[in-house]
């Protein structure tokens, strides 16, 4: 079984991408990398996945049924992760992203990507869901608070960014499913290069948590929305 994690740019921009393999006893990195157009992207979906199972993870609104407002799992994030800061931004049918969103939906549905807001456990298939990192890494790492890699100095957004690497590292290999991964680049100095690191992590996050899904569904997971509502699947908040 594959999974596929996607950091997608909602707008613009280059996306982060990242693949773990499960081999019926652990998962292993297959690859981290960036890509900018949507045809690149899903022409590495295809590479990888072809047509065998796979589970593609995204961090992106690819379900928008609502024309104005805010969606149920948007809401949802910040009812239950605002404490946290880990609140996301609202989408609707209105916004500038949301035709490019919904369209990567769309497309890996036309490939076999079922939307799975909710899934029999370890049944191998062909399944999409939506990822939020920040209410992910916050659970699966028992955190008071998000990571704050993202905005701020940089100084700041690289201590932050290296304690985010740190815990990859350091928490995955005790979970179930085991992710233990060799090596991860790191910390760059720079503000370009620390964004790339960035969303290539994301990718990796958004990977581990649809494998997270896959192994154990709701047992140690949470579904916040629905697939007629739009969904975020968020695992379960539990101390390492």
């Amino acid at each position: 079984m594959l999974f596929l994690g996607i950091d997608f740019g909602w707008r613009t921009g280059l996306s982060g991408l990242a693949a773990l393999h499960w081999d019926d006893t652990k998962l292993t990195l297959v690859e981290m990398r960036r890509l900018l157009s949507l045809p690149e992207i899903l022409d590495w979906v295809d590479s990888l996945a072809g047509q065998g199972p796979a589970l593609v993870s995204v961090d992106a609104p690819t379900l928008i049924p609502n024309l104005t407002g805010t969606r149920v799992p948007d809401k949802l994030t910040h009812q239950y992760f605002g404490k946290y800061h880990a609140g996301c931004y609202p989408a609707n049918q209105g916004r500038p992203f949301a035709e490019r969103t919904v369209l990567l939906g769309q497309q890996l549905a036309a490939r076999g990507f079922a939307h799975a807001d909710t899934i029999a456990p370890q049944q191998p298939g062909r399944y999409q869901i939506e990822c939020f990192p920040h209410p992910a890494i916050v659970n699966l790492f028992d955190l008071p608070l998000i990571l704050k890699y993202k905005k701020g100095p940089l100084a700041q957004r690289r201590t932050a960014l290296a304690h985010y690497r740190g815990l990859l590292l350091q928490a995955l290999p005790q979970h179930i499913p085991t992710l233990t991964l060799e090596d991860l680049p790191p910390i760059p100095t720079t503000g370009t290069l620390l964004k790339a690191l960035e969303d290539e992590l994301d990718a990796l996050i958004c990977a581990y948590v649809g494998a997270h899904w896959w192994y154990w569904g709701a047992e140690r997971n949470q579904v916040l929305g629905s697939q007629a509502e739009g969904y975020i699947v968020v695992p379960n908040r539990r101390t390492i």
